[in-house]
């Protein structure tokens, strides 16, 4: 099989990757955590002019992409960068689902997404772990309109959103797949509130709480208690996205550990020189590329049924948390002292590497996932 990118997907990795080892520094990185918006603002413009953010969607919903290889080329560059911008949580969750569920009003957001506004997405709950389906907040009817009463956890970059695609239960039980609405909410709704807080790794992210927020009927999102098939779809496409991200990130860890081993000196000569010390870099060349290929592999399945799809979202999600840590180990290991300081690339890089692991499923849950899956 040709696994080459077209020459569209070169020309964008290309470009991206120019403009982001031009642009993302240490000091922009740390600016950008420690600042409001929780990112570059100009970065994340830069982005939308370049239409990174365009990739994400197909030509029908006014981007150029969309595909699962689309995916790929942006968030490996992403993570190669160690960025943190809004993509996930604003282009492939939220903008996704109004893409993919939205009414025809509802779908001219998208294109404002498209030219960098931030959508969240405001779905995770306490206590469902990683269960896309336990949904405890609840959509009431209220005259011509819903009412919302709830409390959503972990929502990325809640602070810098304009509005949420926000997940309420409308019929049956927790844990019941079939029930589960979602709608559109304003941002600076009344009874909504947030609380916003930094993520380890780089980033903001956010408490939401809806204290009995309103919003019209027009701000449903698709038919009523059958969001979830799109939530999962829409899941399947961001773990694709933070697979591909994690790839990337493990590249420029592996890239520093190299650029070390040949620089640091013992004994009169560099470090790389040694057997044992290049045995085990090897072991992580190996690893990083059998990553890649389950990234290759989850992204050429993303438009496959459900069961085939989920499958290889768990086993792709399994390994790369897998590898990820190998990674992280051998590359603070092999540095020494110099790989736990903050000023050193490796830092940051490491920490959210780390991090991919707890989000969208650790490896235990996409273990235990798969088992079931391929059981089914």
């Amino acid at each position: 099989m040709n696994f080459e990118l077209t020459e569209e997907r070169q020309m964008l990795q290309d470009s991206l990757r120019r403009y982001l080892g031009d642009t993302v520094t240490p000091e922009m990185l740390a600016n950008a955590t420690e600042s409001e918006a929780g990112h570059s603002e100009t970065l994340w413009s830069g982005l939308a002019e370049m239409g990174v953010i365009g990739a994400l969607f197909s030509e029908e919903d006014g981007g150029f992409g969309g595909a699962g290889f689309d995916l790929a080329v942006v968030f490996e560059e992403i993570g190669r960068a160690g960025a943190f911008e809004p993509l996930i949580a604003s282009g492939v969750l939220a903008g996704g689902l109004l893409a993919a569920e939205g009414s025809e009003a509802q779908k001219a957001r998208v294109e404002e997404v498209i030219g960098g506004a931030i959508l969240g997405f405001a779905h995770s709950e306490p206590g469902a772990r990683y269960d896309l389906d336990h949904v405890e907040t609840t959509a009431t009817r209220d005259g011509d309109g819903w009412r919302l009463t709830g409390r959503k956890t972990v929502v990325e970059h809640a602070g810098a959103a304009d509005a949420f695609v926000v997940s309420a239960r409308t019929g049956g039980d927790t844990a019941d797949a079939e029930g589960i609405s979602l709608f559109l909410v304003p941002a600076d709704a009344e009874s909504l509130a947030i609380r916003d807080y930094p993520l380890n790794g780089g980033g903001r992210a956010g408490e939401v709480t809806l204290d009995g927020v309103t919003v019209s009927q027009d701000a449903l999102i698709g038919a009523e208690g059958a969001a979830f098939p799109a939530i999962e779809e829409a899941a399947a496409r961001a773990t694709c996205a933070i697979c591909a991200e994690a790839l990337g990130l493990m590249e420029s860890i592996r890239g520093l550990t190299v650029d070390y081993l040949k620089q640091r000196k013992q004994f009169g000569q560099p470090i790389g020189k040694f057997q044992a010390l290049q045995h085990r870099m090897a072991d992580v060349l190996i690893e990083i590329e059998q990553a890649r290929s389950a990234v290759i592999n989850l992204a050429g399945h993303l438009e496959t049924d459900r069961v085939k799809r989920e499958r290889h979202v768990s086993a792709t999600k399994n390994l790369i948390g897998r590898v990820a840590r190998l990674v992280v180990e051998e590359a603070i290991q092999l540095h020494g002292g110099i790989g736990m300081t903050e000023e050193y690339a490796l830092g940051h890089l490491a920490k959210r590497l780390t991090m991919v692991d707890h989000r969208f499923g650790d490896t235990d849950y996409h273990l235990e996932r798969f088992i079931r899956l391929s059981a089914a």
